[in-house]
């Protein structure tokens, strides 16, 4: 198995800020023109959480900013290149808030799972009322659409609404929409199971569990077949984030 590009290839931690006088050489020989996330410190109180393209440039500037009082020590960690260096630094900030960082770490393309959760936390409390009073929860609200077209569709049991679904066939992409209660579209006809509409695209027997994918975050597809395996006795929220 060939090996993994580390995050982060090299680091240094819990510097002096005295090193940056009595050794910036050496420093900058580590640091100059590398991409980045660094740390200020005073004693073990974490300041402030930047990022940098070259990290020499931006710890030297610190030595006279704003920040030029509030800091005795340093961390710097060297990433290879810069594709993920935004949100590394934003996921720093949400997690342990500065006190001298001014602003919050934004996510360029992510999704807020309190939503789905709170959504979750609905359905459920939906199901438990329902089991109280002897009701058929699957042909509650969310479902009515389906459950009089027929016999309850496959996919039911694991969603909580409408999601996506693609898939690869001889170098096409073929894409399908589940609707709310569990059935699936595809093509403008109506099918029952993954499978059906599977085999529907594919024009011979095909398993839809493994044929199709869904946006399980963004930008994360995956095969249908995660739904059944993650919880087959309780149903999942799908990504339905805008595109």
């Amino acid at each position: 198995m060939p090996r993994r590009t580390p995050l982060v290839s090299q680091y240094l931690e819990r510097i002096s800020r005295d090193a940056m006088r009595d050794h910036q050489d050496l420093i900058r020989e580590f640091v100059r023109d590398r991409h980045g996330v660094y740390a200020l410190y005073r004693g073990t109180t974490l300041r402030y959480v930047g990022l940098a393209s070259d990290l020499s440039v931006r710890l030297k500037a610190h030595l006279n900013d704003r920040h030029a009082d509030s800091w005795d020590r340093f961390s710097v960690y060297l990433i290879i290149g810069d594709g993920h260096i935004k949100e590394l630094e934003s996921l720093i900030l949400r997690i342990v808030r500065p006190k001298d960082n001014r602003q919050g770490g934004k996510f360029a393309n992510s999704e807020d799972l309190s939503v789905r959760f709170k959504r979750g936390v609905r359905e459920h409390h939906r199901r438990q009322i329902a089991a109280l009073f002897g009701e058929n929860h699957a042909a509650s609200e969310d479902q009515s659409a389906d459950a009089k077209a027929g016999p309850i569709p496959v996919l039911a049991p694991f969603i909580l609404g409408p999601m996506k679904l693609r898939a690869r066939h001889k170098g096409k992409l073929i894409t399908a929409t589940v609707r709310r209660g569990g059935s699936i579209r595809f093509a403008s006809k109506v099918y029952g199971s993954p499978s059906g509409a599977a085999t529907a695209a594919c024009r011979r027997p095909c398993d839809g569990w493994t044929f199709w994918t869904f946006e399980r975050a963004p930008g994360d597809w995956v095969r249908l077949d995660v739904l059944r395996r993650a919880a087959p006795a309780r149903r999942q929220v799908p990504n339905r984030s805008r595109r």
